[in-house]
């Protein structure tokens, strides 16, 4: 009994110290960050512009 309260006790305090560090502030950001579609300027392109192939 004495296990399960130190246990219980142990993720009180690691749920109320990744909530006051702002663990929580954005869930979504990393799950919709994969649908974006960013041009990266490094990498090379497989279509070529207008001013490319002129």
């Amino acid at each position: 009994m004495v296990l399960s309260i130190l246990v219980a006790g142990s993720f009180l305090v690691a749920y109320l110290w990744s909530a006051k560090t702002g663990q929580f502030e954005d869930p979504d950001a990393h799950a919709f960050r994969i649908l974006i579609d960013e041009i990266d300027e490094n990498t090379p392109r497989e279509n070529k512009t207008e001013n490319q192939i002129k």
